[in-house]
């Protein structure tokens, strides 16, 4: 039950950023995501922890380069071990005080996202996690088709600069540096 009401509060949250996008532009430049993939390494001295999700939603226009994503923080999977999920949720990421990381903000460089090809960009905006706001620079991958545009992105979140603790007892078995990989494929957005 808890899960399906942080996947519809984050479903609300993406249909008002679409709405702001769509009201601005027309609809044939906003390009949306509703199954991204995110992914995280946490590579420490003493233990490996990785978990996924499938959950990452958001938009971008592509008339002014603005973009906003957001993923239920919740929806990740595949740790060591339940426990360890537990843990993450309720001890590290306080899903419950903030269920959701987001990343908004607007490609630097003036490319045209209407014309296909390859680009490597840098996504500049403000990644908010564990109810921490910092100004971020991502550098991604974009290929643009026909009516889609694939996106790809490594890049890596400190747990200290969004105020996320780890127990001492545990500084070898969680990475203070943790990578995250995502990719995605966005469409127009229906009318």
């Amino acid at each position: 039950m808890q899960r399906s009401s942080v996947n519809i509060t984050a479903g609300i949250i993406l249909i008002f950023e679409l709405l702001f996008f769509c009201s601005f532009q027309n609809k044939t430049s906003v390009y949306t995501c509703k199954n991204g993939q995110a992914a995280f390494l946490s590579d420490a001295p003493l233990e490996v922890n990785k978990a996924s999700s499938k959950n990452l939603t958001g938009a971008i226009n592509i008339s002014d380069r603005s973009f906003s994503f957001l993923i239920p923080t919740k929806t990740f999977e595949g740790f060591n071990s339940s426990l360890q999920r537990t843990h993450f949720n309720e001890d590290y990421m306080e899903t419950d005080l903030y269920p959701n990381s987001t990343f908004k903000g607007k490609i630097i460089e003036e490319v045209n996202l209407s014309i296909p090809g390859t680009y490597k960009i840098r996504a500049k905006g403000k990644m908010y996690i564990h109810g921490v706001e910092n100004d971020r620079i991502v550098r991604c991958d974009l290929v643009v088709g026909e009516n889609k545009i694939d996106v790809k992105a490594s890049f890596t979140v400190f747990l200290a600069d969004h105020s996320i603790r780890i127990p001492s007892i545990l500084n070898q078995k969680i990475a203070e540096e943790i990578k995250v990989d995502i990719s995605f494929t966005l469409t127009p957005a229906s009318d």
